[in-house]
Parts: C-alpha cells; structure tokens; sequence
C-alpha cells in the first residue's frame, strides 16, 4: 500500500483564539477541545461576526492537536450543528478526489501513537505543529477501497459505541434509583433522620505517605484509581513492600474512598472498594468504614449525586492549584440517614446494577479487541 504526505490530502485550517471575555451566553457555539468527546460539556458562545475560515458544520472532520492522548488528541467527526472552531483544533478539509475522509479519520487515529511521539509537551498534555501532522505518512490504497474500509470499521465502531452507550445508560440508572428511593436530599421528602457521614462511619484512616514504584508487592489505589462518577478504575496501579503495606492503610471490600486532595473540580471523589485483596491505598485518600447497620453504596451515591457534588465543591479549601477536604471535614458532611433496610435494599439494587455492568465493560472490551485487529489488517494492507 502506498504512502502519502498528510499534508497533499488535506488543507489544515487552525482554529481562532477566543479570549475569555469574547464569551457570552447566547450566540453560537465555541467549539473547543473538551466539547469533541464529552457531549455533556457545556459550551461558551460567541454573539459577533466571525471569519467565514473560523465556521465548521456537521459532518466536517477535526483534528485536535493539543491534548491528552487517549482522550482529546486526535481525529473526530463534529456532528452538532454550526460553530465557530477555538484555537487547538484543525478542520481537516480534505481532497475528495484523492480521500475518503471517513478514512482519512481512521487512518489518523491508528496513527496517534507515532504522531504523539513526534510532539511536544508533558506526559499528561501534548500539542504537534501543522508542520509535523503535515509530514505524517498516511496509507491509500484507491477510493473504493477506501470506502470499503471505512465501512467495516464504521460497522466495528457502531457495536462499541452501542456498548458504551448501554453502559452510560446503567449509570443513569444508579443516579435515576438513588432519586426513587430517597428524593432530594436536600429537602429530605421522605422525612428521614438527620446526621453526619461520621454518624454512620466505625473508622476513618489516611492511606500511606510511602513513595509507590512500578515494581512492588502490594497495589496501591491512588487518587487517578477513583473515577468522578464513583467506579474504581484499576488500569494504573502502582505497588508498595509487603513491609510498607501496614493493616491501618489496607482496604476491604465494603470500604469508602474519599478523595481528599485534588483540583477543585475533582476533590471528594468517591467509590465503594470491591477488591482484590490485599490492596493498600495512598494518604491523598480517606477510608472511611461503615457501622455493620450502614450501606457503603448509599454515602457513596450520596456524595456522587448533584447535591453532593454541590456540596463538596463549596467546602473544599485551594492551596495553590490545589483543593482539599480533610477527614474530619468529610465526616462532618449532612445528610439524611434512611432505615437500614431502605439501605440494604438500595446497596442490592446498586450490586445488581454494577453487575449487569461489568458483563457489558467485559462485552466492549472484546468488541475494542475487534476493533483493533481490524483496524491493524486495514492499514498493513490485508483486510
């Protein structure tokens, strides 16, 4: 198969420089690099005449070159209506006559790892000139077989999508039962008793302040481990000494995780831990554990729903960049107490959900695998 300049198959066009008070409420919408993956992202608008150069449309194709790879740096298809484009993002107005763009998106992506290793920039952000994408050397076989490609991965991609929208759907539904069986804690309908998280808590712990290596005995859970919407992410974990790993910074399966220290936007994420064993974690952590009359999942859902996201954001204090709530702050944290068997109840309703859960993560793990190996035969030339 052969290879062609990026640069001779497209024109890159950069987006505009929108300063903070160039945003306004109504208008059009600023795309910038957090609106191409996340549709849940609000955006900032724009309500004054903009170069014609700056305008992108459904179906145009995108390429953020600012980013974190893995998530914002690469490849997209913008399907949400007329923008204007925010600086760090290129429209990719590519030649029709040479390239499929469809395929042009694929071939990109399977690429990101080599164009993430000509940037520049730190391990969590990286950013490539126009001059170095330009120089990237794209795969073409003919149109037709170009199309022929991009069909098939369109095909693979659609079944991991429709599992990873089931997924997004299973959480909506944690959030949706926590409101059925408890209403607005806020205004507590139900009438429920009233106490701190403390009140429900037998202990509460720091985790360990001992430096983690890649190479180790014991697993350590860090702050990355919590996710914002309360899953534990096991993907990245580093590991302590047998010798290090003391009971007082062990967890249990049952045990809170409060994220004490973060930025602002991040700080008191929480989820219940639910194994292996053993398993330390870090002191930018609080374990919190339950009275035996007391559901873990209910403060967790507690604090991941909107009012506890509320609530955490308004009492977290910044120290330079930095945003906090200690452990006797985290235990001091009203809320309403239901009965033990609405919380029995709501913590079976949560394991059964979670189950369902993780047959579909399994599911759209082996439909990434697919995807991958697809996408391998397409650009060596053998699908």
């Amino acid at each position: 198969m052969k290879l062609v300049r990026f640069g001779d198959l497209c024109k890159l066009q950069n987006g505009r420089a929108f300063k903070p008070e160039e945003w306004s409420e109504e208008g059009t919408p600023i795309v910038r690099i957090q609106n191409l993956n996340d549709e849940t992202k609000p955006f900032n608008y724009c309500n004054f005449d903009v170069e014609k150069r700056f305008w992108i449309d459904s179906d145009d194709l995108l390429f953020s070159w600012s980013g974190t790879p893995g998530t914002s740096f690469g490849a997209f298809f913008w399907n949400r209506g007329k923008g204007f484009l925010n600086q760090h993002i290129f429209r990719v107005d590519v030649k029709e006559e040479l390239v499929d763009k469809h395929y042009l998106r694929y071939a990109l992506n399977s690429l990101i790892i080599k164009i993430i290793d000509q940037a520049h920039g730190g391990v969590g952000l990286k950013h490539i000139t126009k001059a170095k994408l330009e120089e990237v050397q794209i795969p073409l076989p003919p149109l037709e077989q170009q199309r022929r490609i991009a069909s098939i991965l369109d095909q693979a991609d659609k079944l991991r999508q429709k599992r990873q929208q089931a997924i997004e759907k299973l959480d909506q539904l944690l959030q949706a039962t926590f409101i059925e069986m408890f209403g607005d804690p806020v205004s507590n309908p139900k009438g429920w008793d009233v106490g701190c998280i403390g009140d429900m808590l037998e202990s509460v712990k720091y985790g360990s302040s001992d430096k983690a290596t890649l190479d180790g005995e014991i697993p350590i859970l860090r702050m990355n481990n919590l996710t914002y919407s309360g899953e534990m992410d096991l993907r990245d974990l580093k590991y302590i000494t047998k010798a290090q790993a003391d009971e007082k910074y062990l967890v249990k399966e049952g045990d809170i995780l409060f994220n004490r220290t973060n930025s602002k936007e991040l700080v008191g994420k929480t989820a219940v831990y639910v194994g292996p064993e053993p398993m330390a974690y870090a002191g930018y952590l609080v374990r919190g554990r339950t009275k035996g009359s007391f559901a873990p999942e209910y403060i967790s859902a507690f604090l991941n729903s909107p009012w506890g996201k509320e609530k955490l954001q308004s009492m977290c204090k910044s120290i330079v960049g930095m945003a906090n709530i200690n452990a006797k702050e985290f235990q001091s944290i009203v809320l309403p107490i239901p009965p033990e068997n609405e919380q029995m109840y709501f913590k079976t309703r949560v394991l059964a959900i979670r189950e369902k859960k993780q047959l579909l993560v399994n599911q759209l793990n082996v439909f990434e695998t697919l995807f991958k190996s697809l996408q391998n035969q397409a650009f060596s030339g053998t699908l």
